[in-house]
């Protein structure tokens, strides 16, 4: 098992695609659905993340057309370490739309399945050494 964990932040009511593909490879999978309605994410206030902040590698899914999850793929790119890769699932219009904020980061425009994960987890796992 690797030291690290892979976050997935997804909308609530959703689980990690092939998550038992990631645990099968030895990586501890965790999951945020980010705040409740009406709610500020605390990475983006001073109390910050640490389910963020800890992660080894993340799967971004929330809905870049929403203000709050376009800032909080913004904070990630700002303050998380170099060696988290952050991969990026979006429909294939925001890719455009959002070239900007999506700049530098690999993005999917489809839902990950078990070859794309393996990727993932092998940057982290070379990361780590």
């Amino acid at each position: 098992m690797t030291d690290g964990y892979i976050l997935f932040d997804l909308p609530e009511g959703q689980e990690p695609a092939d998550r038992a593909f990631l645990e099968g490879l030895g990586h501890q999978v965790k999951v945020c659905h980010g705040p409740p309605q009406g709610a500020i994410c605390p990475i983006l206030t001073d109390e910050g993340c640490p389910l963020a902040e800890g992660a080894h590698g993340i799967v971004f899914e929330f809905d870049l057309d929403r203000p709050q999850q376009r800032a909080i793929l913004r904070k990630y790119k700002k303050t998380l370490r170099d060696d988290v890769p952050i991969r990026v699932a979006v429909r294939p219009d925001q890719t455009e739309r959002y070239h900007g904020l999506l700049g530098g980061l690999r993005t999917w425009t489809w839902t990950p399945v078990a070859g794309d994960l393996d990727g993932l987890a092998a940057e982290v796992e070379s990361n780590q050494r």
